[in-house]
């Protein structure tokens, strides 16, 4: 078994020779994993009451990620969602859901909800 150090030589006149990261400032070098803009990186879901204490944290991690982050709170949640689910507007979607508009072909709506009403928020 061999182990191989990234010794590393930096700087003018360098009189110790260093062991450790390159530019270890947490951020990731090379590759990780590819993004599309507009993408959702992060999702969390907290109480409102917690809220303040969730986007600091979020402000906190944009600094580990390279490019330009936005943090958005989002007005689709509580009083919408169970607007919604009474009337039968949300489907299950695996982990998330599904909110039916009144766009697209009638073909694929179920009996009786053809012609639906735009869905407002609160």
């Amino acid at each position: 078994m061999s182990c191989v150090l990234n010794k590393m030589l930096s700087c003018a006149g360098a009189d110790r020779l260093q062991t450790g990261m390159r530019g270890a400032f947490g951020k990731p070098q090379g590759t990780c994993s590819r993004v599309a803009i507009g993408q959702v990186l992060l999702s969390v879901r907290c109480k409102d009451s917690n809220s303040h204490n969730a986007q600091e944290a979020l402000r906190r991690a944009k600094f580990k990620f390279p490019g330009r982050q936005k943090i958005i709170v989002s007005r689709k949640c509580r009083t919408d969602y169970v607007k919604w689910k009474s009337e039968n507007r949300i489907l299950p979607d695996g982990v998330n859901a599904k909110l039916l508009g009144c766009h697209g072909p009638l073909a694929w709506r179920q009996p009786g909800r053809a012609f639906l009403s735009h869905a407002e928020t609160a």
